[in-house]
């Protein structure tokens, strides 16, 4: 009896444990929010840079799994390369480490009072008003639980330690492939490798042996990190080529560092005792700088070679011909909204590009009297709908999740946004009207009048630009230039109004263009007018 009330023990340590760790990273993302953001957008084609970004974020996330997902979504967006995501792929496996450097800290006796931080997390939670104080306690809090876990988990490893047969069975695991395996399966099934390396800590911090060759624990631990690549497999399914490659590359990188790294403790069989129980009083410390070691070292022997990872993923994962590339908005960037957000921006920018495209397509067709540019037009506003579609249902998605309340007025202000966005498409529909009319009843207007048009269309593209920096950079100190450009617009509306009645009253014009050049005018201005409003939208509080 005294064995299953261990194994519930273990159970619920290793619960306590993964909770804690979620409700830890959850809230230090909150903390760390626009540096994510930033993050991910800084894909540069430095590799080293890349190596950076994902051991940053994985550190700050706590999970390999969640950013090799994150990294296979935006190769499945298109907005970074396979080469780029390989070596953020490589800088997750070493961030990751950093979880069995937590977990080691259980050999030192500070941990059973740091379970304490559960409770004080919480009171911080329940007594403060400020939201970021709140996250500060609940990450108290998650840190709390982890230790709490540990704590359970070595209390369960003790009982063990004390059954004959349990030791005798543990130990009798000599098999470094049969060991291989096991951590390979058993990381699989809880699609965890930072689980699977706590247990294995908690067992040699009790005085459990593993097997009698000093190395046999080291076994599980490569091991985890094969089966760790299932996450990124699964996140894989339904996306384009080059995302199933990440996630293979994700696989080729741990599987020949295994390789490298079994021959070695084949040929070197007590590199244990030899190196790491020399450097390291600690077997918790020891088994927890392995990990890392692992790592790091696999990553300075294929950095060099990452084309060649590239390379083979292409041959063995070849292209599907008519892949199309949709939107950046890929599922699997909900895992971490402030990721998400930065995803929605850059659709946000593309939906407006493709609006401010199509009312020059437009503008293009009025200004040369040409009804063929009518099908391109209305295809585009077609694209343009669903973009505006996908981007407000990832919106919904993203409120649905646990986001700062930051975040929360930021995706309102995007709705808002985009429906004023929408409107330059709607725009250039009714400019498709007034071509029509000037081409069935052959209207014609003078050089300068075209002039004056081209003049409002181009302050039109400048204005977008300036909102275009504000989105995406967030430098609102470009809104005295937006308002100084609406203001031209309007009086070049007025001017250009007052002089078409100058002209109609002096018999220059004729009447029947009065109504297309003062709606076409008109629809320009209300156009300037949306974009003031997506720039005022920006800068509110």
């Amino acid at each position: 009896m005294n064995y299953l009330y261990a194994f519930i023990s273990l159970l619920g340590g290793l619960g306590a444990f993964l909770i804690g760790f979620k409700i830890l990273s959850e809230n230090v993302e909150k903390l760390a929010t626009k540096g994510l953001k930033k993050l991910f957008n800084k894909t540069a084609g430095n590799r080293f840079i890349g190596v950076g970004i994902g051991a940053l974020a994985t550190a700050i996330v706590q999970s390999s799994s969640a950013t090799t997902v994150m990294v296979v979504g935006l190769v499945n967006a298109g907005v970074i390369t396979l080469i780029q995501a390989t070596s953020m792929i490589m800088g997750a496996n070493i961030g990751t480490t950093i979880t069995a450097q937590i977990v080691a800290l259980q050999s030192f006796d500070f941990t059973q009072f740091a379970v304490v931080l559960a409770c004080i997390g919480v009171f911080i939670d329940m007594l403060s008003k400020k939201d970021r104080t709140k996250i500060i306690g609940m990450s108290l809090a998650g840190l709390g639980l982890v230790f709490l876990g540990l704590e359970y988990m070595s209390a369960s490893m003790e009982i063990f330690r004390e059954s004959d047969s349990f030791m005798n069975f543990i130990s009798g695991i000599n098999n470094p492939f049969l060991l291989l395996i096991i951590g390979v399966g058993f990381t699989a099934l809880v699609q965890s490798s930072s689980a699977v390396t706590t247990i294995i800590i908690s067992m040699v911090a009790a005085g459990i042996t593993i097997g009698t060759s000093p190395n046999a624990p080291l076994y599980l631990v490569l091991g985890s990190n094969i089966g760790t690549c299932i996450t990124a497999f699964l996140s894989s399914i339904g996306a384009n080529q080059n995302a199933k490659r990440a996630a293979l590359i994700h696989f080729l990188f741990n599987f020949f560092g295994t390789i490298i790294f079994v021959i070695i403790l084949l040929i070197w069989q007590n590199f244990m005792n030899d190196t790491l129980v020399r450097l390291f009083s600690s077997p918790a410390t020891q088994i927890a700088m392995f990990h890392t070691f692992f790592n790091v070292v696999s990553t300075i022997i294929f950095l060099p070679f990452i084309k060649y990872f590239v390379k083979i993923s292409e041959i063995i994962i070849k292209d599907k011909k008519g892949e199309k590339l949709e939107t950046a908005l890929d599922e699997r960037f909900l895992l971490n909204p402030s990721v998400a957000i930065s995803q929605v921006i850059k659709e946000i920018s593309h939906l407006g590009t493709l609006a401010m495209m199509n009312l020059n397509k437009a503008l293009e067709g009025f200004l040369n009297s040409d009804n063929t540019l009518d099908a391109e037009v209305k295809k585009n506003n077609e694209i343009i709908e669903e973009l505006n579609k996908a981007i407000i249902q990832y919106l919904v998605k993203i409120s649905s999740k646990e986001i700062s309340t930051e975040d929360e007025n930021m995706i309102s202000k995007y709705h808002h946004i985009v429906i004023d966005l929408i409107r330059e498409s709607e725009i250039a529909d009714n400019i498709l009207k007034y071509t029509h009319k000037i081409t069935d009843e052959n209207i014609t207007f003078s050089d300068s009048v075209y002039e004056s048009i081209r003049g409002l269309r181009d302050m039109l593209n400048e204005q977008f630009d300036n909102i275009n920096i504000m989105i995406l950079k967030s430098d609102y100190s470009l809104w005295n230039k937006v308002k100084e450009i609406e203001d031209n617009i309007d009086k070049l509306r007025t001017t250009l109004i007052d002089d078409h009645i100058k002209r109609l009253e002096e018999g220059k014009c004729r009447a029947q263009s009065s109504g297309v050049f003062i709606n076409l005018i008109s629809n320009l201005e209300r156009a300037g007018d949306h974009l003031e409003v997506v720039a005022q939208t920006l800068i509110e509080e």
